[in-house]
């Protein structure tokens, strides 16, 4: 499901090459929305696109879709030129936009077969009834779309965007204002749809989503790429660690050798800060055993991809 009947190989889904973008804005003048830009997306992988508001992100979407003209540079998508074949390069992707637009008197079933016509998808190749399955919406397929609860409309412009089998699918803040069951339900079907061969490319506020979900991770600020590397790369970028020590008496002296790791002790709870690149737990235990300061359990806490998102945007 969900991958190109006339599919041809090809390593990239998409790439930009020193792609710019700038908007004339009133009372700002121009501004630089997109500057050199430079991304290859791998097929079949999920690819997550983060930035705070104005980074770049939904310019590059809009480029991607056809719905903003940039400036200069190259975009591909399935390595079809989308300035020199646009109509082929828009049939290989679906976009997901944050805002839900549809028309609320038609029914989700209405809405996906006016997709599929509107695409040229023949009746016999039309999957309406699968899709709808797939994201939760088989029972609600005759309501009309006004009657569906938020989290519902947002899964039926997923379903939207998959009626062409697309082989690239465009998820922006496809999460946003659902709650977490059915946060947890997309999540599922995103990895899904990898699983099968589509490609996914992904813009999010909940960067608990794309540790997640994401293979690769590339954060943008001001137009800018700050970071584009594998997730786990990009995780290693900040290697502090945190150890706390159920101590068997909180009546203990700590040494000053502990004093690099920025202790403090609350009641029988000894804190230790650290960079895993340079120390390891072992180390810290050997001190605590040389000192004779016992403790009956350990837990360490590592920094996740929001403590390396925040560093990379407060730089």
């Amino acid at each position: 499901m969900c991958i190109s009947q006339n599919m041809k190989y090809y390593k990239y889904a998409i790439q930009a090459k020193d792609l710019n973008k700038t908007f004339n804005k009133k009372n700002f003048g121009m501004v630089h929305a997109l500057t050199n830009f430079n991304i290859k997306i791998p097929k079949g992988s999920i690819y997550g696109l983060l930035g705070p508001n104005g980074a770049g992100k939904s310019t590059f979407i809009n480029i991607l879709g056809g719905l903003v003209k940039k400036d200069s540079g190259k975009v591909s998508i399935c390595e079809i030129d989308t300035e020199i074949n646009p109509k082929e390069s828009r049939r290989k992707i679906g976009i997901v936009p944050q805002e839900l637009n549809m028309d609320p008197f038609f029914t989700p079933l209405e809405l996906l077969e006016l997709q599929a016509g509107m695409y040229g998808v023949k009746n016999k190749d039309r999957k309406t009834n699968e899709i709808l399955e797939k994201v939760g919406l088989l029972e609600q397929k005759n309501s009309y779309a006004r009657n569906l609860s938020g989290g519902m409309r947002r899964r039926l412009l997923v379903a939207k965007a998959l009626v062409h089998q697309p082989d690239v699918l465009i998820l922006d803040e496809p999460t946003a204002g659902v709650d977490f069951e059915i946060r947890q339900n997309i999540w599922e079907y995103v990895s899904e749809l990898k699983n099968n061969g589509t490609t996914i490319c992904l813009t999010t506020h909940y960067l608990e989503e794309a540790e997640k979900l994401c293979d690769n991770i590339i954060i943008i600020n001001k137009g800018k790429i700050l970071k584009d590397d594998t997730k786990k790369n990009i995780l290693n970028l900040i290697g502090k660690k945190t150890a706390r020590f159920i101590l068997e008496s909180s009546k203990i002296n700590i040494p000053d050798i502990l004093s690099v790791y920025n202790p403090t002790l609350n009641n029988n709870i000894l804190t230790l800060n650290y960079d895993k690149n340079i120390n390891n737990i072992r180390e810290i235990i050997e001190i605590l055993n040389q000192h004779s300061i016992k403790f009956n359990e350990i837990n360490t806490y590592e920094s996740d991809l929001e403590d390396v998102f925040v560093e990379l945007i407060s730089k």
